[in-house]
């Protein structure tokens, strides 16, 4: 199965049940999606074994060849080329790397060049996880086209676990795009409620079906609960409001190599997924 882990905002613990569902399974692989802050190898502490640059294609124009009758301008739909009486302006931030200005230009000047965003890289946590996770370059505008390489790397013949990035923009969709079931962190308080609301209402439109974990359960009030009964979405566990468990968090420690009775729990879970799908 793929399994992809979210949440309608950040702080709600994905990275958390991620890489604590990761160490409770065997044959697994874990990809970190939040390309601009990845934190599953702070946990994990893998042993890299392979780093590759993650390119996207930006135009290249020819001034030679180009006799700036502005098709390539029109044709774009993001602003990212500026065609001037005797220039062209290419803005990488903007382009989306389409490709789409090369097949109008009536003269063949516009050729596509590759352009580093970031890196993969990818290793190993024991014997047991593989962790794949990209690094968005700083400055970047678009996590997108790095969270679909990342996730190129999906290894079929294992559970596959992807740890999204916060909130409902596009790049959750392209994280969550293609799982069989996504389970949302959300917590007890209002913020969580809010943001539990967008996350389901996305996955609805994706026709992708989920259930609950509610992190730091025990210091809100029911309202979660209630929204969980009225949309018919199962709760799948609880973590509790435990001193202890944000102590080994704080440390760098994932809880499940300290208390080991949550392996059980995570594992049956994920049984109790694949036995609905």
């Amino acid at each position: 199965m793929i399994i992809s882990i979210a949440s309608g905002k950040g702080g709600t613990g994905k990275t958390t049940v991620a890489v604590n569902l990761a160490l409770s399974l065997s044959n697994v692989q874990l990809l970190d999606c939040d390309v601009e802050e990845p934190n599953a190898h702070i946990f994990l502490k893998p042993e890299i074994e392979d780093v590759k640059s993650a390119d996207v294609l930006m135009p290249e124009v020819n001034n030679d060849l180009c006799d700036y009758c502005g098709k390539c301008a029109s044709a774009c739909e993001y602003n990212a080329i500026v065609v001037l009486p005797t220039q062209v302006m290419v803005f990488p931030e903007l382009c989306h790397g389409c490709g789409l200005c090369r097949m109008v230009c009536p003269r063949d000047a516009i050729s596509e060049e590759p352009r580093e965003i970031g890196v993969i890289k990818r290793g190993r946590s024991g014997n047991n996880v593989e962790l794949v996770y990209g690094l968005l370059n700083i400055g970047e505008g678009m996590a997108t086209p790095l969270i679909d390489q990342v996730k190129e790397h999906a290894d079929p013949g294992k559970t596959v676990i992807i740890d999204a990035p916060p909130g409902t923009a596009c790049p959750v969709i392209a994280a969550v795009s293609g799982s069989d079931y996504c389970i949302l962190v959300t917590e007890p308080t209002p913020f969580g409620l809010y943001d539990l609301k967008l996350i389901v209402e996305v996955l609805k439109v994706l026709k992708i079906p989920s259930g609950v974990i509610i992190n730091k359960a025990g210091i809100g009030d029911k309202n979660v609960y209630n929204y969980c009964e009225e949309e018919g979405i199962p709760i799948l566990l609880e973590i509790p409001y435990d001193k202890k468990i944000a102590e080994y968090y704080s440390e760098g420690l994932p809880f499940v190599n300290v208390i080991p009775a949550w392996k059980t729990r995570f594992a049956g879970m994920i049984d109790e997924i694949g036995g609905e799908l």
